[in-house]
């Protein structure tokens, strides 16, 4: 390594440091050594130190204790828990005491209220690293651009980001230079902030950065099942598996370089547009550590080959960028040319499968006006959206799979928003994608090239025709109702006794190793994400992919739902560390969670009965904990009887915890699942003779303790309290 960057981190992680003392002796002046720290939402304390030194760092006389440890690694000692670097001479011990100050001076800014100013992210909670995690798993986020400073100009900022969105890459922002930052760059450019939109600030300073760094040390503890103190697995991990990296822009200084070491020695490389010294390959990176690259159309690419990135492109020819990050995108009212469905006009979608002799690839049909004729005053047109598919592997029980594929991919074209599906679809076009070129026929080509690239494996061909006639619109409207009411008929009528084969999802195994989602057809993946039918169609599609068929075998326990291949299929893919699986329990070798749970469920005894709470409520639940800790204590791929992250969906299935007595074992809910679910849940209730069932079963607005669900359970007389005792 450069001797200047050397001496330039050298200082400043001695300024730090002593900033950091000062800065707490004011504190625990002012507000006494046993003050609090902490971060919102968070299970893990302080993140980074808490995963490096194993110190649960609570107070401010608890962070004077670790300000202790910091001193000795930035001499190049070892830290109580053995911590330490060889790498490039122990110089990157000077880093991570950077970085740990650095939290620590966070955890005192958000004390005092000064972080997170108005319009910042600030601190970043557990929930959104597991509501990312999946995104992360699955490919739709590529990687986590944390750029620092503003770039040379508005332009600039403007043509980094879109490159870094258009490669489904999520870029995080903090620091200023002179007032200037590039969130406000954006702004002044009309770009839309937030994480739908794949930009996220943290902060107007450089310390924000910090946020970044601690969300992204969670990832091991959370999804790699790595305990706290385990650094040298952690900082593997981030390594290997968090696809970070730093943008650096148009200022360095000495906190910087100290704060750049700490971040090479987590494994995340530094790509600037500065004259700094360059830096290959090091132990604690995959490949460069610091590059430079100027020029700002080439600056995205720079960073995904520095970090090694596998980024799926998508060349599709639309006059629009086309990538992941444009999915969550608004369309506002004061933005619109033109929509399609919702309230304001008829519209729906329909994929059906056609014999090849009918399909011609590629062919693309607008029968009836584009959207470059509309009366004067209107802003809304009928639509029919029907794609043909041919192809020797296709299944009619595929059709509902792919059909669903279409609010995705229409909606990675900017400027476009789909929202819903089949003929309850709402879709607007924005004047700015109408100025540059976007028409109807767009939409065919999306949907050509994308089943073409998701599908290959079961789609040969495929032909899309777009109708804007209402006489079109009515005239097809009861064929593809009628193709909906049947597949829901079908599905709906599907058993786990009515198939021979479950299917295995492994997609989360690069973040929790140790996790098998087991998927039957009466028990969806615990994201809430794949059905059986899904798994099916994505083994057809990939055969030595994620979702792998399991021949269910002999039956072990009709009862907990065992199988012997199940079985033995879980403890092979598992390491090793799982040994049986129960489809149907809650209490009894219950499934393995990852950490992307849409739901837990979660056992409370002394009502005989379990509850349940979604990733989205954020309150206190009767069993004493929020979400984000029962999370914290169920993810990582092990099984905890009593405990289980499931798919909101499982709930109305036949198959819900059976062995312990099915919807009646459920006491309490929060109000917002329970009217998403609520005809779900009605029908359900009728079916096992409790039509009164929904509403004995609690809500945050009649118990958020066990007390007030005690009083309100016996009150309304619910069924768990005299059935038999759960323990």
């Amino acid at each position: 390594m450069s001797e200047v960057l050397v001496q330039l981190g050298t200082k400043g992680a001695q300024d730090v440091i002593k900033l950091t003392a000062d800065t707490l002796e004011k504190a625990i002046k002012d507000k006494g050594a046993n003050q609090a720290v902490t971060f919102e939402q968070t299970n893990y304390y302080l993140p980074l130190i808490n995963a490096l030194l194993k110190k649960e760092a609570k107070t401010l006389s608890d962070c004077q204790d670790v300000l202790g440890q910091i001193r000795k690694l930035n001499d190049n000692q070892p830290a109580s828990n053995g911590f330490k670097l060889d790498a490039l001479g122990g110089v990157l011990n000077k880093g991570i005491a950077t970085l740990l100050c650095e939290e620590m001076l966070a955890a005192i800014k958000c004390l005092n209220k000064e972080h997170p100013k108005q319009g910042f992210a600030g601190f970043l909670p557990d929930t959104l690293l597991r509501s990312l995690g999946i995104q992360l798993v699955d490919g739709r986020i590529a990687g986590i651009a944390v750029i620092l400073g503003p770039a040379k100009d508005e332009d600039s900022a403007v043509q980094l980001v879109r490159d870094l969105q258009s490669k489904s890459i999520v870029s995080l922002l903090a620091g200023n230079i002179n007032g200037k930052s590039f969130k406000q760059q954006l702004e002044n450019k009309n770009i839309a902030l937030g994480l739908e939109d794949y930009i996220v600030p943290l902060g107007e300073d450089y310390l924000s950065a910090i946020y970044a760094v601690n969300w992204a040390v969670r990832a091991p503890l959370m999804y790699g099942g790595f305990k706290s103190g385990q650094w040298q697995n952690i900082l593997n991990y981030t390594k290997e598996k968090v696809p970070a990296f730093v943008v650096l822009l148009g200022h360095i200084d000495e906190i910087l370089v100290a704060t750049g070491l700490g971040v090479l020695a987590m494994g995340f490389p530094i790509i600037t547009d500065l004259d700094v010294p360059q830096l290959g390959k090091i132990d604690t990176t995959l490949y460069e550590a610091l590059v430079t690259e100027k020029d700002y159309k080439k600056l995205a690419g720079k960073c995904i080959e520095a970090r090694g990135l596998k980024v799926k492109v998508t060349n599709i020819d639309i006059p629009l960028p086309y990538a992941a990050a444009f999915e969550g995108e608004r369309v506002r009212k004061e933005q619109l040319h033109v929509e399609f469905g919702g309230k304001s006009s008829s519209a729906f979608e329909y994929l059906i499968t056609r014999p090849s002799a009918q399909v011609e690839d590629g062919k693309i049909e607008l029968i009836g006006p584009d959207i470059d004729v509309l009366e004067a005053g209107k802003r809304s047109m009928p639509l029919a959206i029907v794609v043909e598919v041919a192809g020797r592997k296709m299944q009619k029980d595929f059709e509902p799979i792919l059909e669903r594929q279409i609010h995705r991919f229409i909606n990675y074209a900017m400027g476009i928003m789909h929202i819903g599906q089949r003929d309850m679809n709402w879709i607007r076009i924005s004047r700015d994608a109408f100025n540059k070129g976007f028409r109807l026929k767009h939409f065919g080509v999306i949907l050509h090239a994308m089943l073409h690239q998701d599908y290959s494996a079961i789609v040969d061909k495929v032909q899309v025709k777009i109708y804007t006639l209402t006489e079109d619109v009515e005239r097809l409207s009861p064929q593809a109702i009628k193709a909906y009411n049947e597949r829901d008929e079908r599905i709906s009528g599907m058993s786990d006794e009515s198939v021979d084969t479950f299917y295995s999802c492994l997609l989360c195994q690069s973040f929790a190793p140790n996790h098998v989602c087991i998927v039957t057809p009466e028990r969806l993946g615990l994201c809430g994400a794949y059905s059986w039918l899904d798994a099916k169609a994505s083994y057809e599609i990939t055969p030595t992919g994620p979702n792998q068929p399991i021949l269910k075998g002999d039956v072990l326990d009709p009862r907990l739902g065992q199988w012997k291949n199940v079985n033995d299929f879980m403890h092979n893919r598992s390491n090793k560390t799982i040994e049986k699986v129960s489809m149907y329990s809650l209490m009894d070798s219950p499934q393995s969670s990852c950490g992307c749970f849409e739901c837990i469920l979660a056992i409370i005894p002394e009502a005989n009965g379990v509850m349940i709470v979604h990733r989205d409520y954020a309150g206190m639940t009767p069993c004493g904990m929020s979400f984000t800790t029962l999370a914290g204590s169920v993810r990582g791929g092990v099984q905890t009887p009593g405990f289980l992250g499931v798919g909101k969906l499982y709930l109305a299935s036949k198959k819900f915890i059976s062995a312990e007595g099915v919807l009646r074992r459920l006491v309490w809910m929060p109000k917002e699942l329970k009217e998403a679910l609520g005809d779900k849940l009605k029908k359900r209730c009728q079916e096992i003779g409790e039509p009164d069932l929904l509403d004995k079963i609690a809500d945050e607005t009649q118990a958020t303790t066990s007390e007030e669900l005690m009083e309100y359970l016996q009150k309304v007389k619910h069924p768990a309290l005299s059935m038999e005792p759960l323990v």
